[in-house]
């Protein structure tokens, strides 16, 4: 039996930090699709493309393959760009790009197409309410903007990316204001999401968290 377990949240709230975890503890496939319009946003940069003209950007969804690896590396095009797609220039164009219908319909049929294939992990802004609306699990993680910022820094740092913590702060403010503003798709919990803060959490705790609570919904299921 396929299983399909969504995390929505706003950016930097840790999803997919926690998503990996759990997809190896359980045996799931993870699906980072934030990786996937991060990769087609360097894609934009690279090409010399304005992110927020989004007649130039769809135009290029012919010219674009994006590929992940089980060992978590992202390919643009048959190019690694794992490391670039962290960039805080694609971290402050990134909303941009996942605001434009055409290429999240792009991006959304890849989604579905893996998760039709395995037991999936997947996290974003809208899987629970629209890439995967029928998931047997739906989690809702936030966390205050200050957390995220914080732990967004760090990860920077610590993969020597340059940037400031205003900055950073500055962007994942911006980034909540666009994902939940745009008209297709926006970042909504859905009805039937369990929210979680993870403000004062830990990974490890909030790991044990979510695999609680993916056991008790599935036991539900089970005795439906």
């Amino acid at each position: 039996m396929k299983i399909s377990i969504a995390i929505d949240g706003p950016a930097a709230a840790g999803k997919s930090t926690v998503a990996k975890k759990i997809a190896e503890i359980l045996g799931y496939t993870y699906i980072d699709t934030g990786a996937m319009y991060r990769a087609f946003t360097w894609y934009c940069m690279e090409k010399g493309v304005d992110c927020q003209n989004e007649d130039e950007c769809v135009a290029l969804i012919p010219e674009v393959t994006i590929k992940l690896r089980p060992n978590g590396v992202v390919l643009c095009n048959d190019i690694d760009v794992t490391r670039e797609i962290r960039e805080p220039r694609v971290s402050g164009n990134v909303s941009y790009i996942a605001s434009y219908k055409d290429i999240r319909l792009f991006l959304v049929d890849q989604q579905r197409k893996m998760a039709s294939k395995h037991s999936v992990i997947m996290d974003g802004r809208d899987i629970g309410t629209y890439v995967l609306p029928d998931a047997d699990v739906k989690i809702f993680q936030i966390a205050s903007v200050e957390t995220r910022a914080v732990r967004r820094y760090d990860e920077n740092i610590a993969k020597g990316i340059p940037c400031t913590l205003e900055e950073i702060e500055n962007d994942v403010r911006k980034r909540d204001y666009i994902d939940s503003h745009r008209d297709f798709a926006p970042l909504k919990c859905a009805p039937d999401a369990i929210t979680l803060d993870t403000s004062f959490m830990t990974v490890d705790e909030v790991v044990n968290a979510i695999i609680e609570i993916i056991n008790k919904k599935l036991k539900e299921k089970e005795n439906a």
